[in-house]
This record gives C-alpha cells, sequence and structure tokens, in this order.
C-alpha cells in the first residue's frame, strides 16, 4: 500500500487564502496537540505572508509565534514558504541575510523550508537551499507552475532536474492560481518523477475547481504527497479538503496515515471561527466559489481582491473587466512571468495603471522598472523590447545574478538599530518590514511566554 504523504496548510495558505492571514495564534493554540497527532506529514504554518501579517495587522511577533507553535506540536514536522533570495518580502536580500533569516527559522522549530522564486530562476534559490541544508532543516525545492507559449512539460522536467542537482530533497510543483489541469498534472508528474530520484509534492488551489482532479491524477503519476486543508479553510482560493482527499484516496488502496476521527475533531474547531469570519465580512463567500473563468486570465485569488481594492479606491470599479483583460498582456510584455507574489502584484498594478491612465504604460511602475533592470532575476522570456527601452532608457539591465550586487546587511543594521533592540530576530524582522517592524518594536506590549503557552494546552483533548 503506498504512502500518500498530506501536508495541512490551514495554519498557513488556506488561511491566507481566504482571510487575508488573519488567524492569530490563540485563535489556533488550543487545537495544535490535535493537529500534531493526525497523522499529518507537515503543518505549513509559517513563512508566505504570515510575517507581514504578524507584525502589520495581528500585534504578533512571528518569532515567537513560531516558537509557541513548536513548543506544541514536537511530533509533525513543520513547514515555511520561503521567497528565495526574496526571503518573506518584496526585494532581494544580501546573501548574509538570507542565510541568518533560514539559520533562525531552523532554530525556531522550522523543519521543511519550501523555497521558491517568482520566475524560475534557480540562481535566486542557491544560498537558500545550501543554508537550510546546512543547518539540517529539509530543502524542498519549488517549480512554480503557470501556462504560456515557452512552458511545458519538458520545461518542467528540466527545472527538477536541475533543482535534483543544486541538493533538493524533495521537489514541489507549485501551481498558486489553480492552472494545472488533470491530464496535465499526469504528465508533468510522471515527466519528473521519471527524470529524478527524490520526492515530487503539488500544491495547488481550488480556485478553478481542478485541483481534487488534479490532485488525484498527480498521485497515480508517482507524485509523494499534496497539500489540504481541513474542510472549514478548504475549497475556493483555498486547497481541497484534507478529509474529502483521505477518505478518496483511502478507498483507492492507498495510505494517508491520517486518523480520520482526529481530522473530524480538529474541523469541528474550525467551524465556529469560520461562522465568525464570514459573519464579520473578513471571508467573503464569493472567493469560496470556483472562478474559472482564471483559466484564461491566470488571476490568483489574492491579486483578484488586491485589484478590486484598488479599482474600488480609485471609484473604477467598473474597469474591472477592462484590467483582467490587460494582465494577460503585460505578462506577455513582462516575457511570461508566473503570476506569484511578487510578480502577481507588479502585474496586476500594472495593468491597473494602464487601464486607468487609458495610456500603456504611460506610467510605469518603479517595480516593473527594477524588473526590466534584472533585479528580480532573469524573465523567463525576452521582455518587450520597447517597453525595456521606455522603463530603462539608456541605463544596461543587471548582468548576472542581483543578490552578488548587493552589500552584507545584517551587521550594518545590527549597529544602526542598537538603541532600539539587540535582538536578532528583531533585527531581521527589521531587514524585512523596516517601518512595520520599527513601529511593532517600539510598541510591543508584554505577551505569555512559551512556558505559559505550554502550560496552558499541555491537557488538550486528542
Amino acid at each position: 500500500m503506498k504512502k500518500i504523504h498530506i501536508t495541512d496548510t490551514v495554519l498557513r495558505d488556506a488561511n491566507q487564502s481566504l482571510i487575508a492571514t488573519r488567524l492569530r495564534f490563540e485563535d489556533f493554540a488550543a487545537i495544535l496537540t490535535a493537529l500534531d497527532n493526525a497523522g499529518y506529514h507537515s503543518l505549513e504554518c509559517w513563512g508566505g505572508a504570515t510575517f507581514d501579517s504578524c507584525l502589520r495587522y495581528l500585534n504578533e511577533d512571528p518569532w515567537e509565534r513560531l516558537q509557541k507553535i513548536k513548543s506544541i506540536a514536537k511530533k509533525t514536522p513543520l513547514q515555511m514558504l520561503l521567497r528565495g533570495q526574496n526571503l518573506l518580502g518584496y526585494k532581494h536580500y544580501p546573501d548574509d541575510v538570507v542565510r541568518r533569516f533560514i539559520k533562525m527559522s531552523v532554530y525556531h522549530g522550522i523543519d521543511i523550508v519550501r523555497i521558491f522564486d517568482a520566475l524560475n530562476d534557480f540562481s535566486n534559490l542557491e544560498v537558500a537551499m545550501d543554508e537550510t541544508k546546512k543547518q539540517g532543516a529539509h530543502a524542498q525545492g519549488a517549480i512554480v507552475y503557470t501556462v504560456s507559449p515557452i512552458h511545458d512539460v519538458s520545461n518542467y522536467t528540466k527545472l527538477a532536474k536541475r533543482l535534483e542537482g543544486m541538493g533538493a530533497d524533495s521537489i514541489c510543483i507549485k501551481d498558486m492560481a489553480g492552472l494545472i489541469m488533470p491530464s496535465i498534472a499526469y504528465d508533468v508528474v510522471k515527466g519528473i518523477t521519471e527524470t529524478v530520484k527524490i520526492p515530487v509534492y503539488l500544491h495547488s488551489h481550488c480556485t478553478n475547481g481542478l485541483a481534487e482532479m488534479s490532485y488525484y491524477k498527480a498521485i497515480e503519476a508517482g507524485a509523494a504527497g499534496i497539500d489540504c486543508a481541513i474542510s472549514s479553510f478548504s475549497s475556493g482560493t483555498s486547497q481541497p479538503p484534507t478529509e474529502t482527499m483521505h477518505e478518496a484516496l483511502v478507498a483507492a488502496g492507498y495510505d494517508t496515515g491520517l486518523d480520520a476521527k482526529k481530522l473530524i475533531y480538529i474541523n469541528d474547531f474550525f467551524k465556529p471561527i469560520k461562522s465568525e469570519v464570514l459573519a464579520s465580512g473578513l471571508l467573503d463567500p464569493t472567493v469560496l466559489t470556483p472562478q474559472p473563468e482564471g483559466l484564461i486570465n491566470q488571476v490568483p485569488g489574492g491579486m483578484l481582491s488586491n485589484m478590486i481594492s484598488q479599482l474600488k479606491a480609485q471609484n473604477s470599479i467598473d474597469k474591472l473587466d477592462a484590467v483582467l483583460a490587460e494582465v494577460p498582456l503585460v505578462r506577455a510584455d513582462l516575457g511570461f512571468p508566473p503570476l506569484v507574489t511578487p510578480m502577481s502584484q507588479m502585474v496586476g498594478t500594472q495593468a491597473t495603471v494602464n487601464i486607468l491612465t487609458g495610456e500603456r504604460y504611460k506610467m510605469i511602475l518603479k517595480e516593473v522598472k527594477a524588473y526590466c533592470r534584472g533585479e528580480y532575476g532573469v524573465s523567463p522570456g525576452p521582455i518587450n523590447a520597447d517597453l525595456l527601452n521606455k522603463a530603462l532608457g539608456n541605463e544596461q539591465p543587471i548582468q548576472g545574478r542581483y543578490a552578488d550586487t548587493l552589500e552584507p546587511a545584517f551587521e550594518k543594521t545590527k549597529e544602526a538599530l542598537k538603541d532600539l533592540t539587540s535582538s536578532e530576530e528583531d533585527i531581521l524582522s527589521y531587514l524585512a518590514f523596516p517601518q512595520i517592524a520599527e513601529e511593532f518594536i517600539k510598541n510591543r506590549k508584554q505577551k505569555p511566554s512559551v512556558d505559559q503557552i505550554r502550560n496552558e494546552t499541555q491537557s488538550q483533548p486528542i
């Protein structure tokens, strides 16, 4: 009986996708013991937007949050999502910062680091993967999945082979927009598993109504595992429901290692939380409904909500259809980058600006200029020559890895912040998000210690 690994994303991607990462530690602390005992392959609980959200909205120290989770969930590996040289921010950081960030993440409890680059430029993964392995954690190299004239099965197979050669312990196909068709999932996974010797995982979203079918076909093709979310926080822009995938796989003769009774207990815990966020408006019911038009515009849920917010702020929501039509055109001009952070924000905002100004590239975002300059890596395909000329003028694009041009920053920042903090965690938070981290550090409130949290939760059932 083949074992299929299931990672639950309720603590990170599920609540990021559905409620903009507003799940507080106190909301889920009481269920951590049950999550730890349910039989999951891993719990995705950190990285992505959690770091930003903790500091900006939740008044939580993200490092302390991770430490508290680890103090309770000691058996199941904890997993995070890292944007390669971008870490958890929106720009590239010097290598010394990348290494210290990963070292601190593993120190506070991360066991599996899923590392991706928005452009699949793997030169931006090398340092992060190297440091992850040096710290004794599992380095999972991720391939960002997208659909374009320059992306096909052969392309993904070659990328997987490169990741294996870089020392990846496993590979994840990261389908952030829920685009991968069942037959394509089979072909891509089959092509990769026949090429590499390390396990292959599939991560997708139900945004377009395909994910459950694609997961099943990927497993038939040899995938080692899939990402799911406990059903209260599943579907729509989130992942497929853990319980449903478990039952379907068990019926087909696979072993997930999950305890169905404990899954029911976990879901019952999250049901009232879902009711609360629905009642408050934090969870918009529309994100729970498949939006298959995304198969054409390839806009992930978070990117769509951001564009809607921008248009409402400009009293121009009537232009949403025009902006959605502009998105694939901007993406083509930029060389078909996958629409994942930070590229999704960049493409979406530039498309919005193009429509609102009434002229394409009348105003070019500074981030788009930085992309054209090479500050985010090598574009998957050639950038439109007219756009490149308009963005850069006589300036020449960067040759080689952008991080090689950056001076070490950790010690310099530590010295600059010596009157504010001596904590390495605080310094790393500041490097990632200077303004909000500085405000957070200045106004930090007294919080329960890890020992207090442990004592309060040690008598939990299951």
